[in-house]
């Protein structure tokens, strides 16, 4: 069974061999580099010391993908948009686990008071864009050219979820 669980420092590991192969392999996302251990495990406690979430998909043996969100851009104004970020292992998409996550950072978001939740999604990630669009977010723009990597440039999806709706 698995279960979903706020990330400790045990686990920054496994989050790393889930992120930074689809950061060097992937455009998935416009990070450029691999995320050490050091800066993921301060991702970490900084996320959960604002407030936000960093969660595990834990099935008693392994971690199978993680979720976060925090603030989507900065200022006051934006204090109850959220844009989330989730990651699975290859083996585990396709079973769940990544509607399971997405679920538990909605509820921890409506549970604070936040509005919406926004997914910023490389435009040729039509797996996530199928994700997002049943999971009821809907595509609230797009930004030519706003990504740059492996030599090119990459559109952005901004997709998004009214959590009062």
């Amino acid at each position: 069974m698995v279960r979903l669980r706020e990330a400790t420092a045990d686990d920054v590991p496994a989050v790393a061999a889930i992120w930074n192969p689809i950061v060097r392999d992937t455009v998935i996302t416009f990070w450029p580099t691999e995320r050490t251990e050091a800066e993921i495990a301060a991702l970490v406690r900084d996320r959960q010391a604002g407030g936000h979430p960093f969660v595990v998909a834990d099935d008693g043996n392994r971690i199978l993908g993680f979720a976060t969100y925090s603030q989507f851009r900065h200022g006051g104004g934006y204090a109850r948009s959220m844009e989330h970020t989730i990651y699975l292992a290859p083996d585990a998409r396709g079973g769940g686990i990544g509607r399971l996550l997405l679920a538990g950072l909605e509820d921890h978001a409506r549970d604070r008071g936040h509005r919406l939740l926004i997914g910023g999604i490389t435009s040729s990630n039509e797996g996530s864009l199928r994700f997002h669009e049943r999971a009821g977010y809907a595509e609230w723009g797009r930004i030519p050219f706003a990504g740059w990597k492996f030599g090119s440039f990459h559109d952005l999806v901004l997709m998004g979820k009214d959590l009062a709706a």
